[in-house]
């Protein structure tokens, strides 16, 4: 959901999924094999390293919601390590996803647009849509948290490893879906036939 950068728009949609879902990946085949969510922490922790170095190194910069994911990555899988305790990966996204939603939340009560700020220049919107849409997202993610909470406390780390990677992305894609009716109604006819990069 962040501008993206002349660089990033010349990458092969491969690239740009590797980047974005390698990782995941690799952390999910590690799960289901190992079925320990403190094993599959290494990859977690390694993977949010090399996203962020070839995130910077591809695209000449680090975009604000992967920096944070990666930075969330790394500070709760080394505590998993650490503590020997897969509480605290388990209990990442939930942080992750109220981080975002009040992020965007207290941005919009205050007047600002800050789902703007996130899509810079990606396409253009009246303000007043793209406020909807903040509050909308907002609920979206608080919706998310409180998903994950009660997966992980009553399902198994493989089923809850299955929620986090395919299923949020896939989650997070049909409800971008969802809103690009009310995004297309309002946008400008030079932008009408580029929908907009959802990268959350």
């Amino acid at each position: 959901m962040s501008e993206m950068t002349p660089q990033a728009r010349a990458l092969p949609a491969w690239v740009r999924y590797t980047i974005d879902y390698g990782g995941l990946a690799a952390w999910l085949l590690t799960l289901v094999i190992t079925r320990s969510a403190i094993t599959s922490s290494w990859v977690i922790v390694g993977a949010s390293l090399l996203a962020l170095i070839v995130g910077f190194v591809v695209e000449k910069r680090v975009a604000p919601m992967p920096l944070v994911t990666a930075v969330f990555g790394i500070l709760f899988g080394g505590l998993t390590l650490f503590f020997h305790d897969e509480r605290f990966i388990k209990v990442k996204p939930t942080i992750l996803y109220t981080v975002f939603g009040l992020f965007l939340i207290t941005g919009a009560l205050r007047g600002k647009n800050p789902l703007k700020i996130l899509m810079g220049d990606a396409f253009h919107l009246p303000d007043t849509v793209i406020r909807t849409l903040t509050i909308r997202y907002a609920l979206f993610f608080f919706a998310l948290a409180i998903a994950n909470e009660v997966i992980w406390r009553t399902q198994s780390t493989v089923f809850w490893g299955l929620f986090k990677f395919p299923g949020v992305p896939i989650v997070i894609f049909l409800f971008a879906m969802s809103q690009a009716p009310l995004m297309m109604k309002h946008m400008p006819d030079d932008d009408a036939g580029t929908p907009p990069t959802e990268r959350l």
